[in-house]
């Protein structure tokens, strides 16, 4: 099992100047590397590899590349492999754009990479080594489990984490006996349960538009390449962390808690790439994370023996839960009414539908009827409206 261990940095003014230096130097060569594997194509019709690159790098190093461990500049260039790798693929599945890869500023490269050695975390936990660099102070919040593989550090506008993969044993799966749950994710309420339940949207980004929109009208007023803009863009940056950790820090409580409370969660496998594309929602839609929601769920189920399912979406929100008839619905309609007298909210009918094609699409179970009698079905609305 590899799980990744995420922890703060604090380095002194001197050490983030070698910090810095050293994002610079991967940066150049990577732009560098990227540059030659052009041209040589262009030229001579020739695939440069990444052998060819790191054989040639061992000998021609200059004053910068010999103040950055060495591994570190060989797993740059692997990254620029693995981009032209990944390149190739997205040409040969023929979905959409591939995307060439691109020469990197220093507002897109902000990680640099130990991959096997270079690196020593001290017995307490408080202080790593990195080759070249020196000991750092970090906040050791919760204990190492397994063997450290990789040593990846990330700069984040002015703040510096470190990240360490680590390899540990397989855990057997064993299937907890709590009870199932189908989940419809949404806008106006982020996530229903079939057991009645929901959970807010807490819309962090619409809590700091106002904010966000008076520092960005700041920044347009910047000149371009003044310091005071660098200085803006750096508040502005500080904001956007801000939110995207409010964001990430509510999934990753929200999906500890689903892991902790069913043994199966059934999600549906949205197309997130292509609603998007409707633009008055889109802003919303990506302020929801839907698929980071799923992700960690995903991830943290794998030890706590949970089993995490995808349906296929297809009139989950339009099916009546209690005979199968599709009942068309805008946006607008909130409330789920059916001909054979079911009444429901919306998203609630949805969520029931949701794990009904989660238990059809396991072998051995069959669908749930969402009430069985028109007292279950008034009681049910009681529950959900209320």
């Amino acid at each position: 099992m590899i799980k990744n261990y995420k922890y703060r940095l604090y380095p002194t003014p001197k050490q983030k100047v070698i910090l810095n230096q050293t994002l610079t130097t991967c940066r150049y060569l990577y732009n560098s590397a990227l540059y030659h594997r052009i041209t040589e194509y262009k030229t001579n019709k020739h695939s440069v590899t990444y052998n060819e690159q790191a054989n040639y790098l061992s000998s021609h190093k200059n004053e910068y590349h010999l103040q950055v461990h060495s591994q570190v500049l060989q797993s740059t260039l692997k990254r620029l492999d693995t981009s032209f790798k990944n390149f190739f693929r997205r040409v040969k599945e023929k979905k959409g754009k591939a995307g060439f890869p691109r020469f990197k500023g220093d507002n897109r490269y902000h990680s640099f990479c130990y991959p096997q050695s270079g690196f020593e975390l001290s017995n307490s936990g408080n202080r790593i080594t990195l080759s070249k660099i020196g000991t750092i102070r970090l906040v050791y919040s919760r204990p190492i489990k397994g063997v450290i593989k990789t040593c990846t550090i990330i700069r984040d506008v002015d703040q510096w984490y470190v990240v360490l993969c680590c390899e540990s044993p397989d855990v057997p799966f064993i299937q907890c006996d709590r009870p199932e749950v189908g989940t419809d994710l949404g806008i106006i309420t982020y996530a229903s349960f079939t057991d009645g339940t929901a959970y807010d949207n807490p819309r962090h980004l619409l809590k700091s538009e106002y904010k966000l929109k008076r520092r960005q009208r700041i920044l347009s007023k910047r000149v371009k390449g003044s310091k005071n803009r660098c200085k803006q863009k750096i508040i502005v940056a500080r904001l956007h962390r801000k939110i995207r950790n409010q964001r990430d820090d509510s999934l990753h409580k929200r999906s500890r808690e689903l892991v902790n409370t069913y043994g199966t969660i059934a999600f549906e496998d949205l197309a997130i790439s292509n609603m998007v594309k409707n633009h008055k929602l889109a802003k919303h839609i990506s302020d929801c994370a839907w698929g980071k929601l799923v992700r960690y769920t995903t991830y943290k189920s794998e030890s706590a023996g949970v089993t995490v399912g995808l349906v296929d979406p297809r009139n989950t929100s339009q099916m009546c839960s209690n005979c199968g008839q599709i009942v068309k619905k805008t946006l607008a309609d909130r409330v789920h009414s059916c001909s054979c007298g079911v009444v429901l909210d919306r998203d609630y009918n949805a969520s029931i539908n949701i794990l009904n094609k989660w238990k059809k699409s396991t072998v051995g179970h069959t669908g749930i009827n969402a009430c069985g009698d028109e007292t279950s079905t008034l009681a049910l609305l009681g529950q959900v409206m209320s």
